[in-house]
């Protein structure tokens, strides 16, 4: 017989490995890695994901590529369909199509990240903090949510960006502090109430931390997986509601342009000239279907009691 066969160091048994051995060949997956696992088994979130992007690159570069500028007019094609010239068409005035859908879907993206960012950081601060503090900062950030919620927020927010001129910046600061935060502030109040009592919380209390970077280091962190879901949520609430608004005429004006004002403008004229129509809906559906893709898979990806998420 072989030497090699009898020496253990050539040929080791698995099952008489140390602990140690096992450590070693048992290689340990990183959060974001088991996270990226459990959301690329999630078909439809990777689907969301590859429009998403798609959209973004054709938001960036789009209007990069365009044969014409997006407030160019060519009065020799006036509400023309679509040709080699005019990829998407062009309206009544001879603006080119391909041009404002790129535009338009690059503002909606822009005023979208920017109030589900605002809105998300607002809501978690003001939610973690009237949880945590309770007493008089409780009673009076519950009473503030309540009230905001029975209010008309979004005839407020119409009548005021109507008067600033359809500013994208006075919209998108609009729908952060009038319409955004309070729904969302109350369910994270409602989940940081149950980690207050927590072990860690009364450890970093009784050593003398203070409130808020207790808020900020502990409850914060905790609820980072409804944090990411929350934010996902808001691009597609916020995308609809600015388009709602420049449908209805009250959003982002001329010479701006958006995907509501685009729908708005092309609904007037679905019999004569559908393509003004369905290009800037078709750009605002995969928007709004890809993204809730995405949520969707983040709910997966990071809640650890989901079982559409596979096993790790």
């Amino acid at each position: 017989m072989s030497t090699d066969m009898l020496d253990p160091t050539i040929h080791p048994d698995p099952a008489a490995a140390g602990p140690e051995t096992t450590r070693v060949a048992t290689k340990r997956l990183s959060k974001w890695s088991l996270y990226w696992r459990r959301f690329s088994r999630n078909r439809g979130a990777l689907i969301g994901l590859v429009i998403f992007a798609l959209l973004v690159l054709f938001a960036i570069f789009g209007p990069l590529i365009a044969r014409y500028d997006h407030v160019e007019l060519d009065f020799l094609n006036l509400s023309t369909p679509p040709s080699t010239e005019h990829w998407f068409g062009t309206n009544n005035a001879g603006n080119d199509l391909f041009a404002q859908v790129a535009v338009g879907l690059q503002r909606s993206l822009m005023i979208a990240l920017t109030v589900s960012i605002g809105v998300t950081i607002v809501s978690a601060l003001v939610g973690t903090a009237a949880a945590y503090f309770g007493g008089w900062t409780e009673r009076i950030s519950l009473l503030v949510i309540h009230f905001m919620m029975v209010i008309p927020s979004f005839l407020i927010l119409a009548m005021i960006s109507n008067k600033a001129g359809g500013d994208w910046r006075v919209i998108a600061l609009i729908m952060i502090f009038v319409i955004g935060w309070y729904f969302p502030a109350r369910v994270i109040w409602t989940m940081a109430l149950s980690l207050r009592e927590r072990e860690y919380v009364s450890a970093a209390r009784y050593m003398g931390v203070g409130g808020m970077k207790i808020v900020l280091r502990h409850l914060l962190p905790n609820i980072g997986s409804l944090l990411v879901i929350n934010f996902t949520l808001g691009v597609v609430s916020a995308v609809v509601t600015e388009t709602g608004l420049s449908f209805l005429g009250f959003g982002v004006k001329i010479p701006d342009v958006s995907l509501g004002a685009l729908i708005g403008a092309g609904s007037s004229s679905l019999t004569t000239a559908p393509w003004l129509f369905y290009f800037p809906a078709a750009a605002l559906t995969l928007l709004t279907v890809s993204m809730a893709l995405i949520a969707d898979g983040l709910r997966d990806a990071l809640d650890p009691t989901s079982a559409a998420g596979g096993r790790a």
